[in-house]
């Protein structure tokens, strides 16, 4: 009987080893399973005399072949490779967008600044005029149409990350179910290692979202999120909510639910491809949309103020080529009330002052009483300074000052300001007739006839208009604008040579002395004149001030050679017609002329220059990404051959260990055959 129990024992043994290895084999491309070993023990022997027989073998146990640490490691480098995974799928499409001469800004600015440089050419001609306008209406779509496409990216992460919430939640319930039913079999004193392979992918797969923490706690597998905040303990999980960001609606936030409480864990939810995707937003996407729509605000701005400057083809000062950059509804836009502000708090218009001193910088207002508040720079939060609602005119940061309107603020109400983010959206070409186009130059000047002594005026020495028209203070512009109408023509006359210099005064149309001054005879004088403007009755058109005093409007023209007694100059304003670009030109000087970011330590770069920095700049990350997405799939593949080749399935091993539990098998079939002859022999003996 004793060799039978023997036999009988190896066989048990021999058939379990063999059901294991099959398993094995059988699970050799389920994710996340771990080979399994049985272990074997002798079983007690029993003493004979002085010697100890042993009674066979026994199964210890069907062991797990297991390392937390390589396993630990794959759940890492998972959640990196996710990470970089999806910030590389995002910032690949945005920067072929930016850098490709069909898509991007560079085609369009170009062939817009060819077409003025053409108009300049031929001022008076409606073709290349009309050109122009069609070149306008190019350029302001090409903002419209990228800035399109990056607000629908933001709206595609805004749902991924819902969606991946989602997918979080179902393995964050999983997970607590799984260490429930683990704690119930191991409590029972069973090895569930199915239930913990399961788990261990469950957790491997939760990091291919996010950047989850693991901490093993009594058998159960902790999980926490951002800087600490748990979204698993043991049985209990809690839940990921993907909402409307409190501070930017467009922005989805990420807050995590307990129940009891809900916290907003966006800002350090790192790892994972959510992360990924914050992390493109937060430091390429935002930018990008700032960057863009700075530049659509200076050429708007900058381009509208020239075209004030000038005097189109019917003799009239020119128009806006593009729509205001401060028009009601786009200040409006360019604050954000928080979520939870008091009631009536109203909200900030937001006017652009200065377009060149723009950051592509957002911005938060906190109050402090119901008129003071203070203004931070983000995302680093620089303190800009404490205003009051009270302070007029408002005061101007960075560029742009604020009005609170619709309500009235309390302590603790915040806003953010968004200066730029959608001024490429709304750009648009707003003039339809190309004869509103101003290239000619307000004023010109000719020597009167009748001269005497050898005075010349350049040909770059033309009257310059020095007084700037503010676009947005329509009021006071217009007033300036007829009053020059009213005011022109005037005269400059030259006096006898007194010695080194000569004199000369300003007069004007009715012969009355407006001002005087002397020039070097034979040298080139630049003269700086002033003219004082009415209106269309002839009275002096007033700058309420205070102190109020009669508005002028000043130019430079410069003289050269030396003229003789009573030579005059006549300076009018441009007729319709005028075959003259002086503005054009000024308008082509945009092209290079430093105009964006002049608030800098750099005093500015120009508009070509400002997009090339924001495609170089995403050009640059985008590589950056390429190159870690290409080392996270590195580490990713050696982690998984570490783990896969201590825990994974070697199909030639199982086989060989097939083969050799059949022997064990056969052999101990043959100790039981053994035991079956002697017993048999025994019973017929006797």
């Amino acid at each position: 009987m004793s060799l039978l129990n023997i036999g009988m024992s190896g066989l048990s043994a021999s058939q379990t080893a063999l059901m294991t290895t099959g398993n094995n084999i059988a699970n050799a491309d389920t994710a996340g399973y771990s080979r399994q070993q049985t272990v074997q023990g002798s079983k007690a022997s029993n003493q004979f005399g002085n010697v100890y027989i042993g009674t066979g073998t026994t199964l210890a146990d069907v062991r797990r072949v297991y390392n937390s640490y390589l396993d630990a490691q794959l759940q890492t480098t998972t959640s990196l490779n996710s990470d970089s995974a999806a910030y590389a799928g995002q910032i690949s499409p945005l920067d072929a967008l930016l850098s490709d001469s069909g898509t991007g800004l560079n085609g369009a600015l170009t062939k817009f600044f060819a077409s003025v440089q053409n108009v300049n050419a031929k001022p008076g001609d409606d073709a290349s005029r009309q050109l122009l306008l069609s070149d306008a209406q190019a350029l302001s779509n090409r903002f419209n149409s990228i800035s399109s496409q990056l607000t629908t990216q933001n709206a595609n992460i805004n749902g991924n990350l819902a969606d991946m919430a989602d997918q979080v939640n179902k393995l964050a319930a999983t997970v607590a179910q799984l260490n429930q039913k683990i704690s119930e079999v191991s409590n029972a004193g069973g090895q569930p290692n199915d239930l913990l392979d399961a788990r261990n992918e469950t957790v491997r797969q939760l990091s291919t979202f996010t950047g989850a923490q693991v901490i093993e706690r009594d058998g159960n597998l902790d999980i926490y999120l951002g800087s600490g905040q748990p979204l698993v303990m043991g049985s209990t999980a809690s839940k990921l909510e993907v909402v409307p960001g409190k501070d930017d609606p467009s922005r989805s936030a990420i807050q995590l639910n307990r129940g009891s409480s809900t916290i907003d864990i966006t800002s350090v939810m790192t790892g994972g491809e959510m992360g990924g995707l914050l992390r493109y937003r937060s430091t390429v996407l935002d930018p990008a949309m700032n960057e863009l729509g700075r530049v659509a605000l200076v050429v708007a701005d900058q381009m509208n103020t020239i075209q004030a400057q000038g005097i189109d083809k019917n003799g009239d000062f020119g128009s806006n080529l593009f729509n205001s950059i401060n028009s009601a509804a786009q200040m409006a836009q360019r604050s954000v009330a928080t979520v939870g502000n008091s009631a009536g708090s109203g909200n900030f218009d937001v006017s652009i002052e200065d377009s060149g001193k723009l950051t592509i910088n957002d911005y938060k207002v906190t109050f402090t009483s119901a008129t003071n508040y203070t203004v931070q720079r983000l995302p680093e939060g620089t303190a800009m300074g404490a205003f009051s609602t009270l302070t007029t005119p408002p005061p101007v940061i960075d560029g742009f000052s604020m009005t609170l309107s619709g309500g009235t603020a309390a302590a603790g109400d915040t806003f953010k300001i968004t200066p730029t983010r959608n001024a490429a959206t709304n750009i648009k070409t707003e003039m339809t007739d190309s004869k509103r186009l101003a290239i000619a130059a307000p004023l010109g000047a000719a020597i009167a006839p009748g001269g005497s002594g050898t005075l010349t005026i350049p040909a770059s020495g033309q009257p310059t208009l020095t007084t700037k028209f503010d676009i947005y203070d329509s009021a006071t512009t217009l007033a300036i604008q007829n009053g020059l109408k009213n005011s022109t023509p005037v005269k400059v006359v030259f006096g006898a040579t007194g010695g080194t210099t000569q004199t000369y005064q300003l007069l004007d149309a009715k012969g009355n002395a407006l001002s005087s001054g002397t020039i070097v005879p034979g040298q080139n004088n630049t003269l700086s004149l002033s003219i004082p403007l009415v209106d269309a009755s002839g009275a002096a058109i007033m700058d309420p001030g205070p102190p109020a005093v009669q508005r002028t409007a000043t130019f430079d023209m410069t003289v050269a050679g030396s003229p003789g007694n009573g030579t005059a100059i006549n300076v009018t304003l441009s007729q319709p017609g005028t075959l003259d670009n002086r503005n054009g030109t000024a308008l082509a000087g945009l092209q290079t002329k430093q105009t964006v970011d002049t608030g800098s330590a750099s005093k500015g770069i120009s508009l070509t220059d400002a997009y090339g920095k924001l495609v170089e700049g995403v050009g640059a990350k985008a590589a950056q990404g390429k190159l870690d997405s290409a080392a996270t799939d590195a580490i990713l593949a050696n982690a998984k051959g570490a783990r896969d080749s201590l825990s994974g399935v070697d199909l030639d091993e199982e086989t060989g260990n097939l083969v050799k539990y059949q022997q064990y098998y056969t052999a101990s079939s043959q100790i039981i055959k053994a035991a079956q002859e002697i017993f048999s022999t025994l019973i017929n003996s006797l």
